[in-house]
Formats: C-alpha cells, sequence, structure tokens
C-alpha cells in the first residue's frame, strides 16, 4: 500500500493529520503554504518543518503530485502533457480484477493567447459518457482521477506560474467525478490555496443531473453545456446520455439561475458537415436558448476513424454565427488550436487510443 497523498487536502485536515503525527497543529498550515502558494512537491522543500518532522510525515504521507511523462508542443505554441495515473478497478466493469488499481494515461493541454494562458485540464481517465465523435468517450472509461490527480496538472507543468485560466474540458465527464473535482476547485479558488477566482475557471458538462444543481449552488465558476444538435432524437444518436439527461431537462434547470452578472453560461456546439450546420438547426437553437443570457461556441470537428460526418466548411460556420447573431444570441467560431499534436477538441485519448489514432 502507498503512501496518503496530502496533495488536495485543506489546511483543516492537515492540521489534523499534523497533531495526529505528533506535530504541532500550526503545521497543517505551514504544508498547506507550501504546496499551495509555493508549489512544492516534497517534504524535503518545506524548509521551515524541522528535520524530524519532515521525517515524521515521510514515513506515512507524501505530497503526492505526479509530474508528465511526456510533453508535446504544437506549431501554434499549444502544448499537451501526459500524465500517469493509478486509477481505482471498478469491480462492475471489471470482471476479473489483477490489481486494486489500473494504470491509465491523461493529458492536459497548455493553450497560450496572447497574455493568456488557459490550462484544459482532465477529470477522468477515460469518460462514461460515450459521445460518438469524441476520442476519450471512445476509449470508455478507466477511472476517475484523484484530487491530486488534477492538481499535479496545475502544479508540475512547466508554465504554472504562468496560467491566467482554467477549463474542466479535457478527458472525462467532470460532474461524474463530483468530489474530487469539486475539492480541486476548492483549492484553486481558496485564499489558503491559489487564490484565483472563479471567473478564471470554467466547468464543461453535458449536463449530469442532479449534480449540475449542486455545481450551481455551491460554485461560482464559469458554466458550459455540451449541446451540439437541438433535436433531441438528434442529439441522442450522437450523445446516448441524452436518454438519461435530456437537454429540455437541463435547461428547465438553467433558467432557474441568474446568469446575467458575474457567472457565465456557454453552449459547445461541435459542427458536422450535412448533419447539425444548416438554417433549421441554427433556428431551432435559436429557439431552445430564447431567453437564457448565454454564448455559443461553434467548434470545428476535427475528423476521427470510423466517424460518418465530416467538417462544416467555414463559409457554413460562418453562416450559422451570424444567423444566431442576428437573432440575439451571441456567437463565435472557436480557434481550433494544437491540432498537428491532437490536442484540440475531441481529440484526447490517452495512450488507450495510441493505436487506433495516432498511427492513421
Amino acid at each position: 500500500m502507498g503512501k496518503i497523498k496530502l496533495l488536495g487536502k485543506t489546511p483543516a485536515q492537515l492540521k489534523e493529520i499534523a497533531q495526529s503525527c505528533g506535530l504541532p497543529s500550526y503545521t497543517g498550515a505551514q504544508i498547506a503554504q507550501w504546496m499551495y502558494k509555493k508549489k512544492v512537491r516534497s517534504f524535503e522543500e518545506m524548509t521551515n518543518l524541522s528535520k524530524a518532522a519532515r521525517e515524521t510525515l515521510s514515513q506515512t504521507y507524501e505530497v503526492g503530485a505526479t509530474s508528465p511523462e511526456e510533453v508535446f508542443t504544437s506549431a501554434d505554441g499549444t502544448r499537451k502533457y501526459l500524465f500517469p495515473v493509478r486509477c481505482p478497478v471498478n469491480p462492475s466493469t471489471h470482471p476479473v480484477i489483477l490489481s486494486e488499481v489500473e494504470e491509465s494515461v491523461v493529458e492536459a493541454v497548455m493553450i497560450p493567447d496572447r497574455d493568456r494562458a488557459t490550462l484544459c485540464v482532465s477529470s477522468q481517465a477515460g469518460c462514461k459518457m460515450g459521445c460518438h465523435f469524441c476520442m476519450t468517450g471512445r476509449q470508455g472509461f478507466h477511472g476517475n482521477l484523484s484530487v491530486a490527480d488534477i492538481l499535479s496538472q496545475f502544479i508540475t507543468i512547466d508554465e504554472s506560474d504562468a496560467l491566467t485560466n482554467a477549463v474542466f474540458m479535457g478527458m472525462g465527464e467532470p460532474l461524474d467525478n463530483f468530489d474530487s473535482v469539486m475539492a480541486a476547485i476548492e483549492v484553486l479558488t481558496a485564499d489558503w490555496g491559489f487564490a484565483w477566482s472563479p471567473k478564471r475557471i470554467t466547468l464543461s458538462s453535458i449536463g449530469v443531473l442532479p449534480r449540475l444543481k449542486e455545481f450551481l449552488d455551491g460554485c461560482k465558476c464559469h458554466l458550459a453545456i455540451s449541446l451540439h444538435n437541438p433535436f433531441p432524437d438528434e442529439r441522442e444518436s450522437m450523445m446516448p446520455v441524452q436518454k438519461a439527461f435530456p437537454l429540455a431537462k437541463v435547461l428547465e434547470l438553467l433558467r432557474q439561475y441568474d446568469f446575467s452578472g458575474q457567472r457565465r453560461v456557454s453552449f459547445e456546439y461541435t459542427m458536422f458537415a450535412g448533419f447539425n450546420d444548416d438554417k433549421r438547426h441554427a433556428d431551432a437553437l435559436v429557439r431552445l436558448l430564447r431567453g437564457i443570457p448565454c454564448r455559443v461556441n461553434l467548434i470545428r470537428f476535427h475528423k476521427i476513424p470510423d466517424f460518418p460526418y465530416g467538417t462544416s466548411p467555414a463559409p457554413v460556420m460562418e453562416m450559422f454565427r451570424d444567423r444566431l447573431e442576428a437573432s440575439g444570441i451571441t456567437c463565435t467560431i472557436r480557434a481550433s488550436r494544437g491540432e498537428d499534436i491532437f490536442a484540440a477538441c475531441g481529440l484526447l485519448a490517452g495512450k488507450h487510443g495510441e493505436n487506433i489514432f495516432y498511427d492513421n
């Protein structure tokens, strides 16, 4: 059995750990400052702790930050980091259990844009949602990331101190790993943690109910909903979760909240040639979102193997955008970044997808 990771724990939890080790209670606050303000990765770097205290802690605990094992750099400056993770095995998906943990790889993507450096964060190894156009969903689900796994993506990359924003839009459905994601966001936004404004963070979801309500009630971060088609039957044909979490129910919930102030809601809409990119879909989308202060982000589809649809041409995407704008909905065409290193939207697959994807 490995050591217990401290990364992700609150000062109150660290205080209890310090006391259980026979150390002064203030040691907990010292550890929190070293981990979250100074981003150290070992007890040896915590120089205001006595050598005896560091040795005592190291017998049972470790900081728990994991470094990336590979990094790829795009021609446009985007960088993709591959992190090794060990996820607890789920007996329901592993009839024959050979180990208590499964070793996987997850990806985090750093996107530079003038004075911004945005980290696209993963929350799961694989994904249960099964969206047909997403490489992460097509590899299946391999496990939830721990709080330490999530925070490692912020702490151990080269651009850690330069990050300005974060989007939980990497591998996995954040609300399906609710407890770890919320604990990570607490560290990111707490005064004792990274002290980021919630306005610097956006969480993307297909609309997992009732976790979505818990998120809206307990968190001030921005929200992005993966929509992709305004017609329920067409949406379900590509997003099986439409059956479990109907878009109509998601929008019914969103209408109960105020998005006219500091917290924003946006809708992600990947465009597939000949499937969801005509005037009929644009007009239906306008009707669907009427009354919700929001932004629609149009995303260029990145072709993947064994998928029937291609990418909507630029003029079609511009027509779609202009039609929404004319109806009063703010709409942008998101720039595609990192496609040459398979870091763009929908392409994150980790090493589970390597033979399927990278070799084609």
